[in-house]
């Protein structure tokens, strides 16, 4: 709760010293001093800071999360609106990546000297380096434009999250295979091991059965934080493929200098990173009894 606080008040007082007038945005320079007077009274900002981030956060806690400046609508529906696409499109790529890092992973630790491993050694290096909205735009070009298979953007149906679920999983695809030989080498070179070993156990047995559970660990550390990394850090992915979700209304947000928007979504994006954070906690727990006896 401690730093979902210190979040809030940052977050505060980032927005007051960024330049700009939320009113005269809102009205432009053509508006009468009465007018603008008048704006400024109804957003409250002719209140003292101190009193007007009170007053927000209390109303955050109830749930009157207000009404955004830009869009004139309820924050809460808007929020409502825009998490759904960007959580199930970090979950997807971090799935995604999962599903492509431990078996890849697990093959560079047990065969590093094989041909295929080297190979994917040298690809993980190389996602490292492309830059996301590089690749997005490639695989709009590819996939989009010239072979015509997939929706180029502005699509939330999951035909249409399936490139931008691509382009967030290559790089972290990379990070969790490195993670993963790392994790599966050290596991293999454990006495448990050797033992299994020395009892003429099969080596998928030893592989899949002693050592993967414990190379998993690093793992499943790294994705808790790659996901909660994408569901506050979606905005480049979301603006290349003209995705509505919480990046493109967080940023909009920023541009209008809309307060009561940005101020509940870095909150929310900040709950969930620290509630999915104790949920993977919890899971690795689950992995090694050790954690839970710490």
């Amino acid at each position: 709760m401690l730093t979902a606080i210190v979040v809030s008040i940052v977050t505060f007082l980032v927005l007051q010293v960024l330049p700009g007038d939320p009113a005269r945005l809102m009205l432009g320079t053509e508006a009468t001093p009465e007018v603008y007077a008048r704006v400024r009274h109804e957003l409250a900002l002719d209140q003292p800071p101190l009193g007007r981030y009170l007053n927000w956060f209390w109303g955050f806690l109830r749930g009157e999360w207000g009404n955004s400046w830009r869009y004139s609508m309820p924050v809460r529906g808007l929020a409502l609106q825009a998490f759904p696409l960007s959580f199930s499109l970090g979950l997807s790529a971090v799935g995604l990546s999962l599903l492509v890092a431990i078996p890849s992973g697990i093959f560079m630790a047990i065969k590093p000297a094989s041909l295929l491993a080297r190979a994917l050694s040298v690809a993980t290096q190389v996602s490292f380096g492309l830059p996301q909205f590089w690749v997005g735009l490639l695989l709009i070009q590819v996939f989009a434009v010239e072979l015509r298979l997939l929706p180029a953007g502005g699509n939330a149906s999951p035909l249409g999250l399936l490139l931008p679920t691509l382009t967030l999983a290559l790089p972290r695809s990379a990070i969790l295979g490195r993670f993963m030989r790392a994790g599966m080498a050290e596991a293999m070179q454990q006495d448990y091991v050797r033992t299994a070993r020395a009892k003429g156990l099969a080596g998928g047995v030893v592989i899949y059965k002693h050592a993967l559970r414990n190379g998993v660990l690093s793992v499943f550390t790294i994705a808790g934080l790659q996901f909660a990394q994408l569901l506050a850090g979606t905005i480049v992915i979301e603006q290349v493929f003209g995705l509505p979700g919480v990046g493109q209304l967080l940023l909009a947000g920023v541009f209008q200098r809309d307060l009561p928007l940005v101020q509940a979504l870095v909150m929310v994006i900040v709950l969930f990173i620290l509630l999915f954070d104790l949920l993977f906690d919890l899971g690795l727990g689950l992995l090694d009894p050790r954690i839970r006896y710490e």
